[in-house]
C-alpha cells in the first residue's frame, strides 16, 4: 500500500496538478491540507472518476484536509475525536484506509513565539496526541501524516542558525512532536534516511527551491506495526517543479 500526503496550497488553484499526480504516482492513499475550500466545494466526482473514495473537512478559503483511498474508506473522523473542545478550524480527518487508520493533519503554523497562535499551536499538538491515543493503541496500523509545520531536528533545517528564535524549530514544538512519537510512532521517511538537506518545503521567494533553502516539515508518522511494514519512502521533488506548484512537495511510502 503506497500511502503518501501532500500539502496542495489550494485545490481550486491545482485540481489539474493533483489530478496527475495521482495518475503518474497511483498512492492507494492520499493525505491532502490547504484544500482551502468549503465541504460542497470538495471535487469528490473528479476523485471518485479516478478510483477514489474521499471524505473533506474543510471551511473555505483557509486550512481544510482531506483523504483520497482506493483501498476503502470508513469510520471517517472529521476534527478530534477525543473529548476536548472541537477545533473550530479544519485541520484534521480520520478515516479507515485498507485495515489503516489514517490522520491527515494540517498543524498550525504558530507565526512567532510571542503570539498566541503558538499558544494554539502548542495545545493543538498536545490535542492531537490525545486524538490518536483515544482512537487507537500503539499496536494498532496507525498514520498520522501531513503539514506538521514542524522540523523535528536540526537535520531538517537548511540553516538551523537562520531560526533560532522562531517557530518551527522551538524546543516546545519538538517536545510535543517527540511525546507523539514517545507514544508509539516512527517517522517513516527518517527510517529509510539519514542524510541532511532532504525537505519538503521552500520558499516561493527568492529562489529558495532552486537554491536549496527548505524545510522538512511535512511528515508520515506509522506505528511500529506500520513502520515494520516500510520499505520505502520518498519526497517527490518533480512535483514541486513546473509552473505554479505548491510550495511543499509530496511524501510517499510504501508499506508491504
Amino acid at each position: 500500500m503506497r500511502i503518501a500526503t501532500w500539502n496542495v496550497n489550494s485545490l481550486k488553484a491545482r485540481l489539474p496538478r493533483v489530478e496527475e499526480w495521482l495518475a503518474d504516482v497511483q498512492p492507494d492513499v492520499l493525505c491532502m491540507q490547504e484544500t482551502k475550500l468549503a465541504d460542497d466545494a470538495f471535487p469528490a466526482l473528479t476523485f471518485a472518476a479516478l478510483g477514489y473514495e474521499s471524505c473533506h473537512h474543510g471551511q473555505g478559503q483557509w486550512n481544510g484536509v482531506a483523504i483520497l483511498s482506493k483501498v476503502g474508506l470508513a469510520d471517517v473522523v472529521p476534527n478530534f475525536a477525543d473529548r476536548g473542545s472541537p477545533d473550530p478550524e479544519a485541520r484534521i480527518i480520520t478515516a479507515l484506509c485498507g485495515g489503516v487508520r489514517v490522520s491527515s493533519v494540517y498543524v498550525p503554523n504558530g507565526r512567532s513565539l510571542d503570539h498566541e497562535h503558538y499558544q494554539y499551536k502548542l495545545r493543538w499538538m498536545a490535542q492531537l496526541r490525545a486524538h490518536v491515543a483515544a482512537l487507537n493503541n500503539p499496536s494498532d496500523q496507525v498514520v498520522v501524516a501531513g503539514d506538521f509545520n514542524i522540523a523535528p531536528t536540526d537535520l531538517d533545517v537548511y540553516d538551523p542558525a537562520k531560526f533560532v528564535g522562531a517557530t518551527h524549530v522551538s524546543d516546545a514544538e519538538r517536545s510535543e512532536l517527540h511525546a507523539l512519537c514517545d507514544w508509539g510512532m516512527v517517522d517513516l521517511f527518517r527510517q529509510h534516511h539519514s542524510a541532511g538537506k532532504l525537505f519538503s518545503w521552500w520558499d516561493y521567494r527568492a529562489g529558495d527551491f532552486h537554491q536549496g533553502r527548505g524545510l522538512r516539515i511535512d511528515l508520515v508518522l506509522g506505528t511500529a506495526p506500520v513502520a515494520e511494514r516500510c520499505t520505502f519512502s520518498v519526497i517527490d521533488r518533480n512535483a514541486r517543479k513546473g509552473q505554479s506548484p505548491s510550495d511543499h512537495a509530496p511524501v510517499l511510502v510504501d508499506l508491504a
